[in-house]
Order: structure tokens, then C-alpha cells, then sequence
């Protein structure tokens, strides 16, 4: 499965993603200054794929609860080691079994949307577990956008494990996606040089409540 080999790949590589420094600073701290804006002091918010924590542990002081998951042990092995607030929890547990706990007043998935299994199974249930109004928040690489010799290397570096699984999504199909769940996109961004890399914000268009 897809899946397996990503959580393979996330695990071995895990020591290496922490230590590496963040490409461009300015691009994050403008998407966490996004972000931040959504969320309220009463917001209970799940997070899919949180790597080792880094965003968790900055927006979570702004929250009421922020439950941080992932499907690398060791990922969250290294996040849970980190100091942080008594109201962030830090879970091992694949995206499509995440939201055991709803509902959420925020999901957010940065930079998850792209290598999980089932995308439009995920975000149904995102919509499901969030509360009326809620929001999902997500950067997603829209690799269908890059450069097709960039993405004729990536499948060759897959081959041979050093790049993950991924979906080839375009722009309009990841908007296509989120709408076929069920959601009004009510924001979109590009924070850095990469258009392939949209911020999207996008809220549950109903009131029914029924989770699953």
C-alpha cells in the first residue's frame, strides 16, 4: 500500500527532516500569521500529519485543545519530546483514522494532502467530524503544476525510495476535491514562490452534524 511505503519513508527519514532548517522563514511565518487568524481561544483543532510538530506547538497556545497526529511513530517521537503547552497532544494515528475525538471546530492538513490513500474518503470525513461553520485548513503540493522535468525526477527518486508517494494533483482538481465534500472555499493563498503550494481555507457549508 501507498501508505505503508510513506510511513516507511516518513520514519526512516525523520531524524534528518527535524534537523533540517526551514527554507523560508518569512513564507511560514506569513501561513502561521494566516492561520492564527482562524482560530479562537474556545477552538478545539485537529491537525493530520504534523511531522515533528513545529506548527503545533506554535498555534497551540491560541487554542483550547490542539490534538497534533501523524502516522510516524517517529515523527511524533521527536514532536513529543519538544516543551510544549499542557493543551497539545501529540497522537500516532493515520489521517483516515484521526477524528475518533470530534467533533473539531478547525482541521488543518499542511502539506498532507497530497500522499494520503483515499483524498475524497479523507476530506468527507473531515467534513463530517467538523462542528457546523467549521474550517479546514490545508496546504497541498499540486504537483500536476511543476516543472514536468522536476516531476520526471521526483517519480525517478520514488523508485528507488528517496522521495514519498504522492498524488498528482492540479490546482483545480485539489478545489474540485474540497468542494465535492462539501466545502465553500472561502480563501486562497500562495505564501512563498511555489503556485503549486496553495494555502486553502475552506469552511463546512451545512448544519448537520453527522459524523463518521
Amino acid at each position: 500500500m501507498t501508505q505503508d511505503r510513506n510511513r516507511r519513508f516518513w520514519n526512516r527519514i525523520a531524524q534528518r527532516y527535524a534537523a533540517r532548517p526551514l527554507k523560508d522563514v518569512p513564507a511560514y511565518e506569513a501561513m502561521l500569521a494566516a492561520t492564527a487568524a482562524r482560530l479562537s481561544p474556545s477552538a478545539r483543532v485537529l491537525e493530520l500529519g504534523c511531522g515533528t510538530g513545529g506548527t503545533a506547538i506554535r498555534l497551540a497556545p491560541q487554542v483550547a485543545h490542539w490534538t497534533a497526529t501523524d502516522f510516524s511513530a517517529e515523527m511524533v517521537r521527536i514532536a513529543s519530546a519538544k516543551p510544549r503547552g499542557t493543551n497539545l497532544t501529540f497522537k500516532v494515528v493515520d489521517a483516515a483514522n484521526a477524528f475518533y475525538d470530534g467533533p473539531y471546530d478547525v482541521v488543518c492538513a499542511f502539506n498532507v494532502l497530497h500522499l494520503v490513500d483515499d483524498l475524497p474518503g479523507l476530506l468527507a470525513r473531515a467534513h463530517a467530524n467538523l462542528c457546523p461553520g467549521g474550517v479546514l485548513i490545508s496546504k497541498t503540493w499540486c504537483f500536476a503544476g511543476v516543472n514536468p522535468v522536476l516531476r520526471a525526477l521526483f517519480r525517478a527518486l520514488q523508485v528507488v525510495r528517496l522521495f514519498p508517494d504522492a498524488a498528482t494533483l492540479s490546482e483545480a482538481q485539489l478545489q474540485q476535491a474540497i468542494r465535492g465534500a462539501g466545502f465553500d472555499i472561502v480563501d486562497q493563498q500562495v505564501f512563498g514562490p511555489h503556485p503549486q503550494n496553495p494555502y486553502i481555507v475552506a469552511r463546512r457549508s451545512d448544519g448537520t452534524a453527522d459524523r463518521l
